[in-house]
């Protein structure tokens, strides 16, 4: 990697460096040809790149892809990956979707950003006529009544999927510790499984995580340290910051996540930017994918459909938490080692079964009978009944789950 300088250049973001490239410090650098998808094994880029510090994903993402790689920038803490971007010393972009509803913290922090490092913001906004034709229709704030997926498509997917058609591969501030339900496998760099790139078509775009095994703490503790501007947003408890009707402060010892679309159940909390982490068709990823079972062999009991319908028409003898999970989701994968020393905590009580029911060859049953949206849910069945409790935190830790289970069926042995 080349040296660092922490002086702040003015090389204008998104704009072709001249034949000698800028000057960082005494360093003259040259930007490399962009890469293409075609050149990378991604296999066995991301598993050495999951060894790697942020600053050498990001220097390695600049290298390979020139000006055809930008930064996503939310106006959150993952001004982080500006920062490192500009400490590599090479020429980056970055842009940001303005929906036209975010706060005025975040615009104030997008013009602290570009003024701080020398760079224009390259802001992508929804289609005007679409965003009318849906507030004339809906009126402002339908998606407390319907859910965000509809908004959000309008004012930040269809946005980033035109901005996206212009780049080979793109940079996010996803970290695993945002969202243990839904980004707990979020990998360093990947395919993008959801947008197309400049070369068309599926998987012609790279996605790039640096922050992924970094946590917020890690990153806090890098803003502070290298003097970053920040949203202000962030003093008045906002952690987690997205469109003013949809972001809330969230109180000590809640999850980042639990201060977004908090009307809402907690599996339907992915915006739709990143839906790749979230299951669209269970029987069609099914039909493409041969995985291993999960906890085979431990204490996490199996159901079947027969079973499982027994439990449901009650009553039942003893307390039952089931989780409703696919082999090949990241995300059931993901709380596999959580879940199982759940049941080993259980193991030799007869006052709660923890169990497991394969739901993505049951779809419909789980669908009809639970509402199940998402892969993983998690139910909990209590004793002498025939109703269930569904599990409503983002968190699937040992302790967390542990708490709840206690919470509904009490301390006894």
């Amino acid at each position: 990697m080349k040296p660092l300088s922490h002086r702040r250049t003015t090389q204008r973001a998104g704009v072709p460096c001249s034949a000698t490239g800028p000057q960082v410090g005494a360093a003259t650098l040259e930007a490399a040809p962009p890469a293409t998808k075609s050149e990378l094994d991604f296999d066995s880029l991301a598993r050495d790149m999951d060894l790697k510090s942020p600053l050498e994903i990001m220097d390695f993402a600049l290298e390979k892809f020139g000006s055809d790689i930008a930064i996503a920038f939310s106006g959150a803490e993952d001004v982080a990956l500006i920062e490192y971007a500009h400490l590599t010393g090479r020429p980056f972009r970055v842009f940001s979707l303005d929906t036209g509803r975010l706060n005025p913290e975040t615009y104030r922090l997008f013009d602290k950003v570009e003024k701080h490092y020398g760079i224009h913001i390259e802001y992508t906004i929804p289609d005007a006529q679409e965003t009318t034709d849906l507030v004339r229709a809906k009126g402002m704030f339908s998606f407390y009544e319907d859910g965000h997926q509809e908004c959000c498509r309008v004012r930040k997917v269809r946005p980033l999927r035109r901005q996206l058609t212009g780049l080979k591969a793109w940079i996010t501030g996803q970290r695993k510790d945002q969202s243990p339900g839904t980004r707990a496998a979020v990998p360093v760099v990947q395919v993008d499984p959801v947008f197309e790139g400049l070369e068309g078509g599926p998987g012609s775009l790279v996605k790039f995580n640096p922050l992924s095994n970094v946590s917020s703490a890690e990153v806090w503790n890098f803003l502070r340290i290298m003097g970053v501007p920040t949203n202000e947003l962030h003093a008045c408890g906002y952690i987690s910051i997205g469109c003013e009707p949809c972001t809330r402060a969230v109180l000590p010892n809640q999850h980042e996540r639990e201060g977004r679309w908090w009307w809402e159940d907690t599996g339907a909390k992915e915006c739709g930017l990143h839906s790749g982490n979230m299951v669209a068709s269970a029987a069609a990823q099914a039909a493409g994918e041969q995985q291993r079972d999960l906890w085979v062999g431990g204490a996490v009991e199996a159901l079947d459909k027969p079973q499982l319908q027994a439990l449901l028409a009650g009553p039942r003898k003893r307390h039952t938490m089931v989780v409703f999970y696919a082999p090949w989701c990241p995300f059931s994968q993901a709380m596999e080692p959580a879940y199982e020393e759940l049941a080993q905590r259980y193991a030799g009580f007869n006052t709660l079964q923890v169990a497991k029911f394969q739901a993505d060859i049951e779809r419909d049953f789980a669908s009809g009978k639970f509402g199940m949206k998402t892969f993983p849910t998690i139910y909990m069945l209590p004793r002498g009944r025939s109703d269930f409790v569904p599990y409503p935190s983002e968190r699937r830790d040992t302790d967390t789950l542990d708490m709840w289970a206690k919470s509904l069926v009490g301390y006894e042995g």
